[in-house]
């Protein structure tokens, strides 16, 4: 996901969409653990889109 799309979600939405990261991180580690999962990069980007998420939440935290 896009930081400009990520900037323009509401501060509800970005919450469950960290929620939701949370939880596809979660699936990949287990996956990864059992030596399931095939591409190991998918576990980078998840990391790097809550990384956005929760900048761009703490951004509007402030910004108040």
């Amino acid at each position: 996901m896009k930081p400009a799309k990520v900037r323009e979600m509401g501060p509800e939405e970005l919450k469950t969409k960290q929620r939701e990261l949370q939880e596809r991180l979660f699936r990949l580690r287990v996956q990864q653990s059992i030596g399931q999962l095939d591409n190991g990069i998918k576990l980078r980007e998840t990391r790097r889109e809550i990384a956005r998420v929760k900048t761009v939440l703490r951004e509007k935290q402030v910004s108040r």
